[in-house]
């Protein structure tokens, strides 16, 4: 009983075989729930498909820092209009990246802080994606009182001291393949010390895969992998593991 927490599985790289790859997680790694990321103009649509066409796959609705040099008021009125959507739970990825830098950071910050009032007004949590970007995404949840609606960082980079400020701005952390990583020191002391009530796991397939797949396509099987991982972190059953973290991420997108 395992909820994969983020997913893309309508990502080009699934093209061939994305029937095939949902139905191996639910058969062979035991994957029961999964919430699928729309971001932009081209995946919110083929995201919310795929939510109508398993009724244990959800989605969110959101725009990727990524593009916000793309995002007009027209498209933040649209991902609105989706919030209503029988199987959006939450609102997101949003956030900064000022890794890639794909969009200038002035820009970035505005959608992002746009989007967290939506999500306010809406009542949904959303999905943080900070890379690089530490310092001004938490300056921006607290000034725009994130915690109103709380949610999750998503595939969480930062240290013990940035997940405790995370934790009382009412947000969970999410974990995914860099936790297995061998030499990921920061990720596994996180896995270890992050609240039992606050812990979410996820794949962020294609991408990020756990070992011994690191550096090959994701699957949403693979959270599997992350999870026993962080079990054995934990000195806890892989059995216990997954109904936290089942327990956790029903409770956070109000799924019965």
């Amino acid at each position: 009983m395992l909820f994969d927490t983020h997913t893309h599985l309508n990502d080009v790289q699934f093209s061939e075989d994305q029937a095939e790859v949902i139905q191996r997680a639910k058969e062979e790694y035991g994957v029961s729930y999964i919430l699928n990321v729309g971001y932009n103009r081209e995946t919110i649509p083929t995201s919310l498909t795929l939510a109508e066409k398993y009724d244990f796959i959800y989605s969110s609705v959101g725009w990727h820092p990524h593009d916000a040099v793309d995002c007009t008021e027209e498209d933040l009125e649209w991902i609105r209009s989706l919030t209503n959507h029988p199987k959006v739970v939450a609102l997101g990825e949003i956030g900064l990246d000022y890794y890639w830098d794909n969009s200038p950071r002035d820009m970035q910050q505005d959608v992002f802080r746009k989007q967290i009032r939506m999500a306010r007004e809406v009542g949904l949590p959303i999905i943080i994606h900070d890379r690089d970007a530490h310092e001004d995404v938490v300056k921006i949840l607290a000034e725009e009182h994130a915690e109103e609606v709380g949610g999750v960082m998503h595939c969480f980079s930062g240290d013990l001291s940035i997940m405790e400020t995370c934790l009382k701005m009412n947000f969970m952390i999410g974990l995914g393949g860099p936790v297995t990583f061998k030499n990921a020191k920061l990720p596994k002391e996180v896995a270890i010390h992050v609240p039992e009530d606050r812990l979410l796991i996820e794949t962020d397939c294609p991408y990020l895969a756990p070992h011994p797949f690191r550096g090959k396509r994701n699957e949403t099987g693979y959270v599997r992998l992350v999870a026993e991982q962080i079990a054995e972190l934990r000195g806890i059953t892989l059995e216990g593991l997954a109904q936290i973290t089942m327990d956790n991420a029903k409770r956070l997108f109000r799924i019965p």
